[in-house]
């Protein structure tokens, strides 16, 4: 039987879109549809929102910072309507570049939600499309738990949208968009709380920078309270009261939960064509995507593996390419450098400390340096510049690159190429560093741990 395209893809976000856009490169008929705006998380409710976000919050610092320099700052305001409005249209900007570029590669869109009738078919709205194969590509979306009231609290989908900035704010959870969101509401003027049951914030990277950011935050000025459950939640006369385990409950205008995601397969009908998925709804896939039905893929958040819109890309450009293009490749999710937008900024790549440690069996070597900056020598913000570097000690490969500090992320981004390349510290030793940066100190530093 003919189908009507080489391959259907459900979801156009990261993912989705560059596996579309590839495989028509390579010459298949392709369609894709999704319910809402092209673009998908990372575009419209996440990495590009949220960066612009930051980058008005960092403006409260800036301002700060300006005075020892010599220049006065009178009479400065903050406008949240319009920090909104401005993104708002840079988002719709982007939708329209992702519409062109699908359009632009042959991809044919339906607007609507997908779902599964066979192994071969989809359903979009009240019509049936057939195709040779299907990939799956929807993300994820914010989980929230059962606490009582939690229909009281926001996620970060409606936190990027607020019309008007709450005075105080309480977030909850300890994750990239837990710290992400309390540096942003801080920054742009909110009482901002932080409640995690853990002892650190950040769980999964180097113990050493959870701990550098735990410190800034709090210095900076967040309440950060670890150790920490929400109980209850209650609405009162416009306030929100949140009841903890420990200590008084307390007052805010908005509650924040960032405490996980969930991938977005509840209503895709996957058992409909025998598509397996785990405990948390995840679609179970092999090194090259493919799923139990040999002819259905998926990738991106879907599928949790790693969840990062550049390996979404990745994954999506590795299936187009092995099936369509004859090129059959299998991407590693490995060294895969990553960063947290917090205040400041952590970045890293590679294996963290703990992680080094049982692989090597503690035969490792760890580098580590933590100073003032210079901008802030003069500005007296009370902040500390915080490096480690692991290193293998037997073969003196460098195995992980971590900051906590300003420009963390584009500095790991150029160490990441170092690392996916196996240097050596005496690679890094023998570069030499550009002077006065903050990045020199990765390749001087001499000093092991004790």
């Amino acid at each position: 039987m003919a189908h009507q395209f080489d391959l259907f893809v459900l979801g156009a976000g990261s993912g989705g879109v560059r596996a579309s856009r590839i495989a028509a490169k390579h010459g298949a008929r392709v369609a894709i549809c999704e319910e809402y705006r092209v673009g998908g998380t990372c575009v419209l409710r996440g990495c590009i929102p949220k960066k612009i976000l930051v980058y008005a919050s960092h403006h409260q610092h800036n301002i700060s910072d300006m005075k020892n320099y010599g220049w006065t700052t009178n009479d400065v305001t903050f406008d949240w309507r319009t920090l909104i409005q401005n993104k708002e249209a840079e988002l719709d900007r982007l939708n329209n570049v992702y519409k062109n570029l699908l359009s632009g590669s042959g991809v044919k869109t339906y607007e609507g939600t997908g779902k599964l009738v066979d192994a071969h078919t989809v359903q979009v709205g009240e019509e049936k499309i057939t195709a040779e194969r299907i990939l799956i590509a929807t993300g994820s979306s914010p989980h929230l738990p059962s606490v009582p009231g939690i229909e009281h609290v926001i996620t970060s989908n409606e936190a990027l949208d607020l019309p008007a900035l709450p005075k105080r704010v309480a977030i909850v959870g300890g994750g990239y968009i837990a710290c992400e969101f309390a540096g942003i509401f801080h920054g742009c003027g909110a009482k901002v709380t932080q409640i995690y049951r853990g002892d650190l914030v950040l769980r999964g990277f180097d113990r050493d920078c959870r701990k550098a950011i735990t410190d800034e935050m709090t210095a900076d000025g967040i309440d950060v309270r670890l150790n920490s459950n929400v109980t209850k939640i209650e609405k009162q006369e416009g306030e929100l009261i949140c009841h903890l385990d420990q200590g008084e409950p307390l007052v805010v205008d908005t509650v924040l939960y960032a405490t996980g995601r969930k991938p977005n397969t509840r209503g895709l009908d996957l058992e409909a064509a025998g598509v397996k998925i785990d405990d948390e709804g995840a679609i179970i896939v092999d090194e090259n995507s493919q799923t139990s039905v040999p002819n259905i893929y998926a990738v991106g958040d879907v599928t949790n593996r790693l969840n990062l819109t550049p390996v979404a890309l990745a994954e999506g450009h590795a299936f187009a390419d092995t099936v369509y293009g004859n090129n059959p490749r299998v991407f590693k999710h490995e060294n895969v450098p990553n960063a947290v937008f917090s205040q400041p900024p952590l970045s890293s790549v590679g294996l963290t400390e703990e992680e080094a440690k049982k692989k090597f069996n503690d035969e490792i070597d760890v580098y580590v340096s933590r100073f003032t900056p210079l901008k802030h020598t003069i500005s007296k913000r009370q902040t500390k510049a915080f490096m480690k570097l692991i290193v293998a000690r037997e073969s003196q490969r460098v195995l992980g690159c971590h900051m906590v500090g300003d420009d963390a992320p584009e500095i790991v981004q150029g160490l990441a190429i170092a690392v996916v390349m196996q240097a050596k510290k005496s690679d890094f030793d023998a570069t030499i560093g550009i002077h006065p940066t903050a990045a020199e100190e990765f390749v001087t530093m001499r000093t092991k741990r004790d």
